[in-house]
């Protein structure tokens, strides 16, 4: 099914957990890309809704991102901190989302994200929303890792191309074609999201680094914003994969594993595997 919404996964630029690290999710702003998640969203007018629910220093996370929308000229921007379920199933927080243009998921610990919304009715109108709705959903970091359905939840960086050196989980399911990582290049995340497309090998992965995002139209094409790289893992041509049958702890074999390394302005079609890239020539897009 085609979505009528935008996606909008950002690289990261925090360390999740370390709450001095984590104040400032908010430095990609001067690359652009927070202004392209303002100008997606119809504009400075939007009714935007920050949910740091990852977070683990949210009213520092929340204020970061009130100033920094305010600096774009943005007035109606709402924090909605879901900490439980039931929070996630009030009538009020829900009118929240339902009135939204752009939702915007902090960084942090993604787990959080689909243990205290996923499946509940802000879940399902988000859903539904994307789907049916101009709505934006952006999300940097944890924020971007939760929209694909099977979400990488953890994993060591150090035992790359290792089986059982990533942790899968059930995410929210915005672009079920996906596999994304984030903090990709700084922190090495290569092998667990190598190990990741081997387990699913009909989705593709993507690597993203920080101060770099997608936007994502209608679910089946995606742009590429921001300083720093993309890297795809297209295996769904592979010719071998061990992984299925080797027992964990064991170095993996992948056979004819497309990669593509995308950088500002390139474009990548999901159905057709395609990448189309800037000429040589062409300007630098901030926004």
């Amino acid at each position: 099914m085609v979505a009528n919404g935008t996606l909008i996964p950002i690289g990261g630029n925090e360390d999740k957990g370390i709450e001095n690290d984590e104040q400032f999710t908010l430095e990609f702003i001067e690359e652009g890309i927070l202004s392209r998640v303002v100008k997606e969203s119809g504009g400075t007018d939007a009714n935007i809704v920050v949910i740091p629910t990852a977070s683990s220093i949210p009213r520092e996370v929340s204020n970061n991102y009130i100033d920094a929308f305010r600096k774009l000229g943005c007035s109606n921007v709402h924090i909605l901190d879901i900490r439980s379920r039931e929070e996630a199933k009030r009538e009020d927080n829900l009118d929240l989302i339902k009135n939204a243009k752009c939702v915007m998921f902090s960084g942090g610990d993604q787990s959080k994200i689909t243990e205290r919304i996923g499946n509940t009715p802000i879940h399902e109108t988000l859903l539904r929303r994307y789907q049916e709705d101009y709505l934006v959903i952006a999300g940097t970091s944890a924020g971007a890792m939760c929209m694909s359905r099977e979400m990488i939840c953890g994993g060591s960086s150090t035992e790359s191309f290792i089986k059982g050196a990533v942790k899968m989980h059930l995410g929210m399911d915005f672009i079920p074609k996906l596999i994304i990582d984030s903090h990709f290049i700084r922190r090495g995340r290569f092998g667990r999201l190598a190990e990741a497309v081997a387990r699913y090998p009909k989705l593709i992965g993507v690597g993203l680094a920080e101060d770099t995002g997608l936007v994502i139209k209608e679910g089946t094409t995606f742009e590429v914003i921001g300083s720093g790289m993309v890297i795809v893992f297209d295996p769904r041509k592979l010719k071998h994969n061990n992984q299925s049958v080797l027992n964990e702890g064991t170095p993996m074999s992948l056979v004819n594993m497309k990669t593509h390394v995308l950088a500002n302005g390139d474009r990548f079609n999901l159905r057709k595997g395609r990448a189309k890239v800037l000429p040589l020539d062409a300007p630098f897009l901030t926004s």
